[in-house]
């Protein structure tokens, strides 16, 4: 899978040889070395995947990153630092990172990254699916990815609703938690412990009448989770 990809990163020896790298796997790459300069390519060019940096001239990564997800939930970010604290991560994931990879790094790893989740968004963008989804009081437009309870949004993160669309794809089958860990964040993806019940609870929290009791979202004990339209 071949794609268009931006490379956000001020270490012009570390950038020029990563799209070296990509170019020789055969994607289209564009480097930039600040984070203004970052945030225009991807909105001018309209990358299918982000390599970005967090110590950026400019404007740092975590504001290019937020400022990417205000315009698109559809573009994969791998998140490159030389920042390897736990809180540096959580940070990345909260705004929605796909992946968080340490300097330094195997070259190899980070194009096996690209690959997968190059694969992972062209197989969500070809699924079949309906237009809309509805259970309870809830209606999904899928296409604009949004949502509402009552007739009110129900504003949802893009990774929980990666997650919901997860589970309803199963058809009512039971989801283990490393299924969905390997589905929605990617193949050796660093993610806590407890991201998948958080982010179900944030479903439930926004989606469910009685989040206490759900009735859609269903907890499978020492499974998993479950999707029930009924």
């Amino acid at each position: 899978m071949m794609g268009r990809i931006l490379v956000v990163e001020d270490n012009t020896a570390l950038a020029e040889g990563l799209a070296y790298n990509l170019r020789h796997e055969g994607h289209d790459v564009r480097i930039a070395e600040d984070g203004e300069s970052g945030l225009a390519d991807a909105r001018a060019w309209e990358p299918d995947l982000v390599i970005l940096d967090l110590m950026l001239p400019r404007l740092d990564g975590y504001g290019v990153l937020a400022a990417i997800r205000e315009d698109r939930n559809d573009v994969p970010v791998i998140i490159l630092s030389a920042r390897g604290e736990e809180a540096d991560k959580v940070r990345g994931f909260r705004l929605d990172a796909d992946q968080y990879v340490t300097k330094p790094f195997g070259v190899l790893e980070l194009l096996e990254r690209v690959s997968s989740l190059l694969r992972r968004a062209s197989l969500r963008a070809s699924t079949q699916a309906p237009d809309e989804l509805r259970f309870g009081d809830v209606v999904v437009d899928i296409a604009a990815r949004s949502a509402t309870r009552a007739g009110e949004p129900a504003t949802l993160t893009p990774k929980a609703f990666d997650l919901l669309l997860a589970l309803v794809a199963r058809g009512g089958r039971v989801a283990t938690r490393q299924e969905l860990l390997k589905e929605v964040w990617g193949y050796g993806a660093f993610v806590l412990s407890r991201t998948v019940d958080s982010h179900i609870a944030e479903l439930r929290r926004k989606l469910e009448a009685d989040p206490a009791h759900p009735r859609h979202i269903v907890t499978v004990w020492k499974v998993g989770y479950r999707f029930e339209a009924s």
